[in-house]
């Protein structure tokens, strides 16, 4: 018995709690619409060379915060494109999907968000088992 998680939705819930605490949005907008539509994940390489060049300018300006925006951009959009199959270009590494949900509760933390568990309700149940102890 395995467990299904709906990737696509689990991405889109994390896109949309961040898109109103950040000041540049234009690419989280583009992966909002995206991840309600498989048929465009293909597009997610595209999408990540885009938010890479945007990375390297907030390298050079040394803005953290736009970094950690992009580090989870790039990871969800990297997500996405190994998703749709599509074999060209070569898939990014298997491990993508892994980073999705650390990198999104980094960047929640680095904008400050007083509950960074509240990205994603994948992570409401871990949380109420860790606050309450383990059931006896």
């Amino acid at each position: 018995m395995g467990i299904e998680i709906d990737i696509g939705g689990a991405i889109g819930e994390m896109v949309r709690v961040f898109i109103p605490h950040c000041r540049e949005t234009s690419t989280l907008l583009e992966l909002d619409q995206m991840v309600s539509e498989p048929a465009k994940w293909c597009d997610g390489h595209g999408l990540f060379r885009r938010i890479r060049a945007k990375t390297l300018m907030a390298i050079e300006a040394k803005d953290e915060l736009l970094q950690w925006q992009y580090a989870f951009e790039e990871i969800c959009a990297k997500t996405l494109f190994n998703l749709s199959d599509v074999a060209y270009p070569a898939p990014f590494d298997d491990d993508s999907p892994f980073w999705v949900i650390p990198l999104a509760l980094s960047f929640a933390r680095a904008l400050g968000m007083e509950d960074p568990y509240s990205v994603s309700s994948l992570l409401q149940p871990a949380v109420r088992c860790l606050v309450s102890g383990p059931s006896r």
